[in-house]
């Protein structure tokens, strides 16, 4: 604005009511400023506009806490999330954890800094302490998580039926035969990981299947199942499936069997639990349960704003859970 004054030879401040478009600079003048600033490219500091009145005017900036951006199914969250508060007059500002509590607590005290009127997160794995996260709630800023829950807080969540995804998926691998069921999951402090855990744990149960601790393995990346698999196929009694809780991790085990000679789904079936993109690119393509990321993120940004607009009673908890599908491919008998 400094620029278009100096070049116009106006004050700052006609500059400034001129791009507001305000009544009491003449239409000649608007005209002949907001020309100026379209030719020559100018466009208002959205962010920086809403701090300096957010005394006047609600700030209309949603932060979005993301744990890692490799999985396509935070992706997709991102994508609903954006797609909603685009539609409602609503900015995002995204911030990544990389899965790491301190960098979490940093990006709620920006968040906060920074005036935001709410914030959507998913919590980093590591993460056992919530005082960050009561801080705000304390504060009057609205949270909501998705995917990963803090049950440490009372506070909105979005969450797909995990447990009945994990049962549908192990009911219909031993539907087709298998007996020996392996499961590779993600650490217990994540309520995700039980609730998965125990649909695995539960269709074994409900049709005379033991649980053997032995094939089951904390494992939720594709370099670890690469690592790890081995050592389970080479077992005598070799697991005949394998459940995992992403699909990354069931493409590891997908590629590892292969490698080792074993037919796929011949000899071993596989299980994810995402339906990215992955699952159709990889050979044979992945069974697996579809998460509806792009649902969770438009049902987690639909309960922020409305605790923001008044809609939601701020003491008010919603809870809101987006259902799964399995997705029956050629990885599966």
């Amino acid at each position: 604005m400094k620029d278009i004054a100096r070049n116009l030879g106006v004050s700052i401040a006609t500059v400034s009511r001129a791009l507001q478009d305000c009544p009491r600079i003449s239409a000649r003048q608007r005209a002949r400023i907001q020309i100026y600033a379209r030719e020559h490219n100018f466009y208002p500091n959205i962010i920086g506009a809403a701090l300096r009145h957010s005394r006047m005017m609600p700030m209309k900036i949603i932060g979005v806490i993301v744990p890692q951006f490799v999985h396509y199914y935070f992706a997709s969250v991102l994508t609903g999330i954006e797609e909603e508060v685009r539609n409602r007059g609503y900015r995002i500002m995204v911030a990544l954890s990389d899965e790491r509590y301190a960098r979490e607590v940093e990006i709620c005290e920006d968040f906060y800094k920074d005036k935001v009127c709410g914030i959507i997160v998913s919590q980093a794995k590591d993460t056992t302490k919530y005082d960050h996260f009561q801080k705000l709630i304390d504060n009057g800023v609205p949270l909501v998580f998705y995917d990963r829950i803090c049950t440490g807080v009372n506070s909105s969540r979005v969450v797909v039926d995990d447990y009945m995804g994990a049962y549908t998926a192990v009911t219909h691998l031993i539907d087709t035969g298998c007996k020996r069921i392996a499961y590779y999951g993600s650490s217990m402090t994540l309520e995700i990981s039980k609730n998965r855990f125990n649909g695995y744990k539960d269709a074994l149960l409900k049709h005379g299947l033991k649980l053997d601790d032995s094939i089951v393995r904390l494992c939720d990346n594709r370099s670890d199942a690469e690592a790890i698999t081995p050592e389970l196929l080479s077992m005598d009694n070799h697991p005949d499936a394998f459940f995992a809780v992403n699909d990354d991790t069931a493409i590891g085990v997908l590629y590892t069997a292969k490698r080792m000679g074993f037919d796929i789904p011949k000899d071993v079936s596989i299980c994810g639990f995402t339906n990215g993109y992955r699952a159709v690119t990889c050979d044979p393509m992945l069974t697996t349960v579809e998460q509806r990321g792009t649902q969770v993120g438009e049902e987690a940004a639909n309960i922020l704003i409305g605790q923001v607009e008044g809609i939601i009673p701020m003491d008010k908890v919603e809870k809101r859970i987006v259902r799964t599908r399995l997705i029956i491919r050629e990885s599966t008998r």
